[in-house]
Parts: structure tokens; C-alpha cells; sequence
């Protein structure tokens, strides 16, 4: 029996921004999930993330391979972002295709995507920031790259016109008890990759897990908005016999 994917999704401003700036996409009629996370300010940064994911999700509409979706998406964001209005806009972007099991990831700047199980958590996509820059050239460690004051710095996002747009990619295939996690930076800045990982082994539901994701996110603080979109491969209902655990097993017969 062909298994179907199912997601929960989730933005939210966080305890200190006035307005979010973050956008949502979820897209199943395409296999199309994806995350963007605005700058610019107040009518900017939001333009522009809404601005990505409609010309995202209407390049794979199209028949756009993921990347070029994306390519795609940043001049649109680039055309409007030379108008007086919107000048300097910009947005990172986070993506995900899926065909059946198998998934392409796109993403640009530092939102991210993660492959979950129930006793692991692996990082599939590489931030475009200085921090980490720094980090892969040895000079930084990750625990000092958390806190400090140029974390926010990123090398590549959607609308800027300075250099050419790299676009990281990532496939794979995603296994019968194991999710997806496309996250904004709001989510990752305040909780640690193990963090994340034990609140998906502890939900009950996908619905429950972006709930408590975000909670988490904002009793840490809140200082961004903060978006998350969890997926997983549905499964026919195990028998009373072997009845699951976790999150990583129950989740897959939640409708």
C-alpha cells in the first residue's frame, strides 16, 4: 500500500517581535513544503517571504525543478526589492519536495531543515551565516557560534543582488518512523539541536509536537518569530498487540 505523507505547520511572532515576518507554505496537491523567514522590517521582510513562497510554489506548479523554483522566487523578491518601498528586502528560504518516500531539499541562508528518529537528530541542510563560516573554517566552536553577536549575520538569502545566489540542495529518503523538520531561525536560536530532538520523542501527535516546539521556542524567550513544519510517512495502525511508543511510532496513524 502506498504510504502518504502527513504535516502539521505552524508561525507564530514570538514574545518580542510586534509582527511576523516569517511565511508558511504547504503545499500537498505538489509534495511542496517550505519555510521562508523575511527581512527588511514591517511591510518588507513580510512581502518578501510571502512574495517566495508564491513564486516558489507556482514555479513547481509549473514544472520547475525545486532549485530552479527557487532561482525563480529570488528574482521576483530582487525585482521588487529595487522598488523605494521595498528596497533592501530580502528573505531565507527553506524548501522540500517530496516524490513518494525519496525528498529534495532547497534552501538559502539560515533556515534549516532536520531528519529526526527516535534517538537521533541530524542537521541536512548547512547555514549560509557567518558564524557557521567561521565555524567550518575552525576558528569558531559551535557553542560560541550560539551566542554571539553576529549570529544573525547571513551569506545568502532571496533579493540580494551583490553576488550570485547559492542555492543549497540535499535529497534522501525519509524512513517509516523518522520526520522531517523545517524550522525557521526563531526555532533554532533558542532551543539546541538535542532539545528538538527529545520533544519529538515525547509528543503524542504532529499537531501536539509543533505546538510544544514553538511553546518551548518562546519560554526561552521568543526574541524572533518563530515557524516550524513537521512530516512524516503515514502507516497503516499497528495491532493492539504491538501497540507503539513514542511520538516515532504513534504519530504515523494521527489523521
Amino acid at each position: 500500500m502506498e504510504q502518504r505523507l502527513i504535516y502539521a505547520g505552524q508561525s507564530v511572532p514570538g514574545r518580542v517581535r510586534g509582527h511576523n515576518e516569517d511565511a508558511l507554505l504547504c503545499c500537498p496537491q505538489l509534495s511542496l513544503w517550505a519555510i521562508a523567514d523575511g527581512m527588511g522590517g514591517h511591510q518588507c521582510g513580510e512581502v518578501a517571504s510571502a512574495l517566495a513562497l508564491d513564486t516558489l510554489q507556482a514555479g513547481c506548479a509549473d514544472g520547475l525543478e525545486l532549485a530552479d523554483a527557487v532561482h525563480a522566487a529570488n528574482r521576483e523578491v530582487l525585482a521588487v526589492a529595487r522598488t523605494e518601498e521595498h528596497q533592501g528586502m530580502g528573505t531565507t528560504l527553506v524548501a522540500v519536495r517530496f516524490n513518494g518516500a525519496a525528498f529534495n531539499i532547497a534552501w538559502v541562508g539560515d533556515s534549516r531543515a532536520y531528519r529526526v528518529s527516535a534517538g537521533h537528530i541530524e542537521r541536512v541542510t548547512h547555514d549560509h551565516s557567518w558564524v557557521q563560516a567561521m565555524i567550518d573554517a575552525g576558528q569558531m566552536s559551535p557553542e560560541t557560534a550560539r551566542s554571539h553577536p553576529q549570529r544573525n549575520v547571513i551569506l545568502q538569502c532571496l533579493g540580494r543582488d551583490d553576488q550570485p545566489l547559492q542555492v543549497g540542495l540535499h535529497h534522501g529518503v525519509l524512513g517509516e518512523h523518522e520526520l522531517l523538520l523545517l524550522c525557521s531561525d526563531g526555532l533554532t536560536g533558542e532551543l539546541e539541536d538535542a532539545q528538538i530532538q527529545q520533544l519529538c520523542s515525547s509528543a503524542q501527535t504532529l499537531d501536539e509536537l509543533v505546538n510544544q516546539l514553538l511553546a518551548r521556542a518562546n519560554d526561552m524567550g521568543g526574541k524572533d518569530n518563530i515557524s516550524c513544519i513537521v512530516l512524516g510517512r503515514d502507516a497503516a495502525a499497528p495491532s493492539v498487540a504491538r501497540k507503539p511508543r513514542g511520538l516515532l511510532s504513534r504519530l504515523f496513524t494521527s489523521r
